[in-house]
């Protein structure tokens, strides 16, 4: 299942909900995917420190460097973590959107992706009702995109 999820995320779809990603792997349904995103027992920042070590180990260079970058997602709705009518680019006008500031490893061997976060604006984290409801832990405060970057940097 984890493969077939894999596999849709890299594919050429542009959509891709958990209805099509099922379609695309064969399944019946999306609740084997969804379960992997929601129920499977594995963690985030766990498997994310494995990919770091494996990629610094498989992929060292001395003259490799690390990316830092935003990108956006265009959404619908306002309830999506992260939300905010803002202007971009890959739309063209202001819409609602969402950035994530990432962190990737690249050298001579190759490159990986090493780390995420979703940037939140003050218009989220100004609203612990909204924070609640949308299950971001508590610790969570508002932080600029450079900020985000700089924690990836440290971890």
């Amino acid at each position: 299942s984890a493969g077939g999820f894999l596999d849709g995320l890299l594919g050429p779809e542009r959509r891709k909900t958990g209805w099509m990603r099922a379609e695309a792997a064969g399944d019946p349904g999306p609740w084997r995917q969804q379960a992997i995103l929601g129920r499977g027992p594995w963690e985030a920042d766990v498997l994310r420190d494995r990919v770091r070590d494996d990629a610094l180990e498989t992929l060292a260079d001395p003259d490799a460097v690390l990316v830092m970058d935003e990108a956006g997602f265009l959404k619908q709705g306002k309830a999506s973590c992260g939300v905010g009518r803002q202007y971009t680019g890959s739309a063209g006008k202001i819409t609602n959107y969402r950035v994530g500031v990432f962190a990737a490893y690249a050298s001579r061997q190759g490159h990986a992706f090493l780390d995420r976060a979703l940037y939140l604006p003050k218009s989220w984290t100004d609203v612990p009702a909204r924070l609640a409801a949308a299950h971001v832990p508590p610790e969570v405060s508002f932080a600029t995109k450079p900020r985000l970057a700089r924690r990836m940097v440290e971890r």
